[in-house]
């Protein structure tokens, strides 16, 4: 029986289900979910990140994450994490890119946390330097300051939906419809069985709202860290800078959308990452934070542009391939005003272009 039979089973015998219990079966099914059973990236695959894109990311997010580790003393050993770290090899680049200074390389123990193992098996073949994975950031041990990077994490954790009706808000939820199959529906507040945000902001009837408890737990957890141990984290992900209405549940494959109520782990689900929410979650839990670049903003202040030049110089034959990767990393309609950089951090340390954290 395929995942969806099963989601129907199951809400025909007990009733609609909140979109973030099918978000997570649908990604981590331990039989049938997307990331347990078929992950594809790349060209060739279901869709692509900007490490796969350009080496030009992985080597900057490098230097980024070198000066860091700098400005943080140069500790040895630290924490080198990357929480959903894909194929290997925004890692591979990174360290790529840490060989400029060998003490850096001696002093990092890096750490991969990750629950898919198909991707394992890629982050293995990938890099030559066998790293140590753990499932969650909380199996990573304590006691050295950390440096994490994750880069399209956020947009992998489950956000509820909200609606706006002439009656007030209700909730998202997916059911059956009159013909057996999946269908979204709505649930009064005073029916569902987590606690509604505190703040649901005035809007139009249709407007639909997204909150996601997940997205700042994770915050908070890797702000708890930094706070106690020291560190930053580079956090990359499509997503808002500004807190918006709007529905961004989407399911990819084979880099086109389709319908997430008819691909349940057949295909990626995401949502937008909620950078505000992340920012102030991270700030309450005593971490510093913000601001929100966008990733143009971002690679452009780490000089991708001289970057790019210095590889078209090396390889002539190349430069109008430099030139596509280099526009779909920080195009305006690609992926440079879409995707965010923020950047959560210890009271006592100024990251590299954070340097404003409050």
């Amino acid at each position: 029986m395929s995942l969806l039979d099963r989601l129907k089973a199951q809400i025909a015998q007990d009733g609609p289900i909140g979109v973030p219990e099918f978000f997570t079966r649908c990604l981590h099914d331990p039989r049938d979910g997307y990331y347990a059973t078929r992950p594809d990236l790349g060209a060739g695959g279901d869709f692509i990140t900007a490490p796969l894109v350009s080496q030009m990311f992985g080597e900057l997010i490098g230097l980024w994450v070198l000066e860091t580790w700098t400005r943080l003393g140069r500790p040895a050993p630290f924490r080198l994490v990357e929480m959903g770290p894909g194929d290997g090899t925004l890692m591979s680049d990174l360290l790529r890119a840490g060989r400029l200074d060998p003490a850096f390389l001696a002093a990092a123990e890096v750490w991969l946390v990750e629950v898919s193992a198909p991707l394992k098996a890629k982050q293995a073949a990938k890099l030559s330097d066998a790293p140590r994975w753990v499932g969650r950031l909380d199996e990573v041990p304590g006691g050295a300051p950390m440096i994490l990077v994750a880069n399209e994490l956020l947009d992998c954790l489950p956000a509820r939906q909200f609606v706006r009706t002439k009656d007030g808000w209700a909730e998202r939820v997916i059911g059956l419809g009159e013909d057996g199959q999946l269908a979204f529906g709505l649930r009064g507040l005073g029916k569902s069985p987590d606690a509604a945000p505190l703040h649901l902001p005035e809007a139009g009837k249709g407007s639909i709202w997204e909150s996601s408890p997940a997205q700042a737990a994770l915050a908070s957890d890797i702000a708890h860290r930094l706070v106690a141990d020291g560190g930053a984290a580079l956090l990359i992900d499509y997503g808002r800078a500004e807190p918006e209405a709007g529905d961004t549940l989407q399911a990819i494959q084979n880099h086109v959308k389709v319908d997430p109520l008819k691909t349940a782990g057949l295909a990626d689900l995401t949502v937008w990452a909620d950078f505000p929410a992340v920012v102030a979650a991270a700030r309450e839990t005593g971490a510093k934070a913000g601001p929100i670049l966008s990733q143009a903003e971002f690679l452009l202040a780490l000089g991708i542009e001289a970057r790019a030049q210095a590889l078209a110089k090396a390889r002539p034959d190349r430069a109008d391939q430099l030139g596509r990767q280099l526009d779909r990393l920080i195009g305006k309609a690609q992926m440079g005003a879409l995707f965010k950089v923020a950047c959560l951090c210890a009271p006592d340390l100024s990251p590299p272009l954070f340097e404003d954290a409050t």
